[in-house]
C-alpha cells in the first residue's frame, strides 16, 4: 500500500488506540470475583485468550511494519540537503539554540543584582552585566526562528504529498 509519512503516522495512533481497547478488554475480563455459592459460568465474562493473543500480535506487527517503513522512508528521503532523519535530530537542537538566545535576547545590559547575605538584604548593590552584544544574539535569533520556520515548511509538504510503500 502507498501512503505519506503523515498518513502512516495517523495509522500507527489508530491501530495504537485499537491496541489499547483490547487490553482494556482483556484486562477486564481475564479474570473475575465470585462469591461461594454463586454460579460460576453464570458470572464467568466472554473472554478467549487465544483470540485476543492473536489480536495483539496483528496489531503488533502491523505497528512494526509501518514503523519500519516510515524509519526507512525517514533515512532515505531529504528535505532540502538533509535525510528527514538528520532534520528530526536537527529541529530539537534549533528549538534549544532559539531558546537559550530568547533568554539572552530578554536580558538588560546592565542590571541590578539582588544581593543577599545570610538571609537579610545587603547594603551593597551589585550590578549584572550582558557580556555580549544583544543586537547580535537578537539577530541570531531572528535567524534560527526563520530557519525553523523554513524547515518545519519543508518537511510538513514531504510528510503530505510524498508516498512510500508499505507491505503490510
Amino acid at each position: 500500500m502507498k501512503c505519506t509519512s503523515a498518513e502512516a503516522a495517523k495509522m500507527i495512533r489508530q491501530l495504537n488506540e485499537e491496541l489499547g481497547i483490547i487490553l482494556q478488554k482483556e484486562s477486564a475480563s481475564k479474570v473475575f470475583l465470585a462469591a461461594v455459592g454463586e454460579d460460576i459460568e453464570e458470572l464467568r465474562p466472554a473472554y478467549d485468550y487465544r483470540k485476543t493473543q492473536e489480536e495483539i500480535a496483528q496489531i503488533r506487527k502491523k505497528i512494526r511494519t509501518i514503523k519500519h517503513a516510515l524509519n526507512q522512508f525517514n533515512i532515505s528521503q531529504k528535505v532540502g540537503d538533509m535525510t528527514i532523519d538528520e532534520v528530526l535530530v536537527y529541529l530539537p537542537q534549533l528549538q534549544t539554540q532559539r531558546d537559550k538566545l530568547s533568554n539572552m535576547v530578554g536580558r538588560q545590559p546592565k542590571r541590578r543584582a539582588q544581593s543577599m547575605g545570610f538571609g537579610k538584604m545587603s547594603s551593597i548593590i551589585d550590578y549584572e552585566y550582558a557580556n555580549y552584544d544583544i543586537e547580535l544574539a537578537e539577530a541570531d535569533y531572528k535567524k534560527v526562528c526563520e530557519e525553523i520556520g523554513r524547515i518545519q515548511a519543508a518537511l510538513d509538504v514531504v510528510n503530505s504529498t510524498v508516498q512510500m510503500e508499505i507491505d503490510l
